[in-house]
């Protein structure tokens, strides 16, 4: 393990902003984890992860801690395990172990890398995750969702090191306490966790999950001449390869390039508001979409009936901010939710820039709403 000095971390973020580290460290396996967090305990110093720098907002000046930067490699593809998660979700069917392959793959592998070879392989489960930058180990400390996927309904456990007591540990997905963008490791009972690898669960064979719209728009277009009966049948022999491809069709017309903006995607979450919320501001904006969503509270044993708003919507045809520009900064014109800086934005104007825009959309609809980027500040 190599401990550099005095590092910029602005080109290890996809937002293309991020003060100096006083110290970075790369490590490759767990032993080089615990040494380098031996290293900042002597020095007293706090600590940072980071993996792919995709979802975070580091801030400039001085950051006095040391950042490890987790390259732990690795993949296994174990055929014939047995799921374990409660539950079944669209196309898994009810089959045996023999259906199934559980992948585990370490915390420094790329996500996309990982699924480029799932679907290579023929597996279900992820194809619809494609794209999506970072790596693997960010996935269920953000549990990352796309086009009507959520990593938590694919993970079978998540191993982790507790920084507290020195110890590597195996959580279950229950024990990950999964939720929309969320999950354990946001929290305090999980800040002393850092995912070494994450287990997840792929199906041999299993139909699209086209629950998405603009999805389902593209295979309705390739078979507008077919009738519904044989349009179903098409898309009952559609690959993950072929849903791979057209999420990437739609990702390209919806998120910058990489090489021409600084980004952290999706900057804020979608509001989950109640559905008595959601019918009062219906009354006000007829058109506004909505996803019923149903929350169990396990203590209380109650159900909320909750309604997940697209804020791409709202900050397009209620806030009329499509595009919005300001300084350096601004919100994509191909989708609002992503903000985008042209190279020149400082972390303040970054965060100035986001709360304006929290600000109206609180105005114009009493929402309050949440950052989907994590933040780092400066430790001078």
């Amino acid at each position: 393990m190599h401990i550099s000095e005095h590092i910029s971390l602005k080109e290890l973020t996809t937002l293309k902003i991020g003060g100096v580290a006083r110290y970075l460290a790369s490590v490759s396996e767990v032993s080089e984890l615990r040494e380098a967090l031996h290293f900042a305990e002597e020095r007293k110093l706090p600590v940072i992860i980071l993996g792919g720098g995709s979802n975070v907002l580091i801030a400039n000046g001085e950051i006095n801690s040391l950042v490890i930067k987790i390259d732990i490699k690795g993949i296994e593809w174990k055929e014939g395990a047995p799921p374990t998660l409660p539950t079944l979700k669209r196309g898994e069917g009810k089959g045996g172990a023999e259906d199934f392959v559980n992948v585990i793959a370490s915390a420094g592998e790329s996500w996309d890398g990982l699924v480029v070879e799932a679907v290579r392989r023929g597996l279900w489960g992820i194809e619809n995750l494609s794209g999506i930058p970072g790596t693997v180990g960010a996935t269920p400390i953000q549990n990352i969702g796309a086009y009507g996927v959520e990593i938590k309904d694919l993970i079978e456990w998540v191993e982790v090191f507790d920084t507290k007591v020195g110890i590597v540990r195996r959580l279950s997905n229950v024990e990950c306490g999964f939720a929309y963008r969320d999950s354990i490791f946001k929290h305090p009972e999980g800040k002393g966790f850092i995912v070494l690898r994450v287990a997840l669960r792929l199906k041999k064979g299993g139909i699209p999950n086209l629950a998405y719209r603009d999805l389902k728009e593209i295979f309705n277009s390739q078979f507008s001449i077919l009738n519904e009966r044989e349009k179903e049948e098409r898309q009952s022999r559609l690959t993950p390869q072929d849903v791979r491809k057209a999420v990437l069709d739609i990702r390209s017309k919806k998120f910058p390039d990489l090489g021409k903006f600084g980004t952290a995607g999706s900057f804020f979450k979608n509001p989950i508001i109640s559905k008595e919320r959601f019918d009062e501001l219906k009354k006000r904006f007829p058109n506004l979409p909505g996803f019923p969503l149903t929350r169990f509270d396990l203590t209380s044993g109650e159900r909320s009936n909750l309604v997940k708003v697209p804020l791409a919507w709202i900050l397009d045809n209620v806030c009329n901010l499509r595009g919005y520009e300001r300084g350096n900064v601004k919100l994509f014109e191909k989708q609002p939710i992503v903000l985008v800086q042209n190279g020149l934005a400082s972390s303040e104007e970054i965060e100035s820039f986001a709360k304006e825009i929290a600000t109206r959309v609180k105005e114009k609809t009493g929402i309050d709403i949440e950052w989907e980027v994590q933040k780092v500040k400066s430790m001078n």
